[in-house]
């Protein structure tokens, strides 16, 4: 059970990390509007909509990536909102969006786990292959693979050791994992890494 509400705090904790910038920009604008001058309030308008905008974005992707609704969501709007605004593009085909929602979920969450590991950006393409295969390649300049995520993607992962770095790639993996399936991780080149799930 303490392991369990360990996972939850640091899935809790991320949630707010990734939420603490778009409403902290909310705010700023909003203090904006107080001024006299017309150039600040279109620049406050302007920080508004935006930060509501990926505010939005954030919740509907965490929403489905963490939560137990049901329902198949657009899975490729999804994942092209998260990463809305930053170095990191995705391809996400037709025939995914055809998955079950679990596993539409499944590839949502692994191409986050993607998406980190492209520091100074670079792009995702998503693929599946049958019913229960999807893969992430992601490429890039820099592939960075701690250690410590490595760890977080095994099966024996010690949860203990866990960080708000890496509790989504252990998320991840136990997901798979309750969907029978195993997150694998190879790296064939220095800018190149593939993530399959089956």
């Amino acid at each position: 059970m303490q392991l369990e509400f360990r996972v939850l705090e640091l899935l809790s904790s991320r949630l707010c990390h990734e939420l603490i910038s778009p409403v902290g920009a909310i705010n700023n604008g909003v203090e904006l509007i107080g001024e006299e001058d017309s150039d600040f309030v279109k620049e406050a308008m302007g920080l508004i909509a935006q930060s509501a905008k990926r505010a939005g974005q954030r919740l509907q992707f965490y929403r489905f990536a963490y939560g137990a609704g049901g329902g198949a969501p657009d899975a490729k709007t999804l994942v092209a909102g998260i990463l809305e605004g930053g170095k990191v593009s995705a391809e996400w085909p037709d025939d995914l969006s055809a998955l079950t929602p679990e596993w539409q979920k499944l590839g949502c969450n692994l191409a986050l786990v993607a998406a980190e590991i492209l520091p100074r950006g670079g792009k995702i393409v998503m693929a599946s292959a049958g019913k229960k295969k999807i893969t992430a390649m992601a490429t890039g300049e820099t592939i960075n693979l701690t250690p410590e995520l490595k760890a977080a993607l095994g099966e024996g992962a010690d949860v203990a050791a866990l960080t708000g770095r890496t509790i989504h790639a252990y998320f991840t993996s136990r997901m798979a994992a309750k969907l029978g399936a195993k997150l694998t991780l190879t790296q064939p080149d220095h800018g190149r890494a593939v993530f399959t799930i089956a």
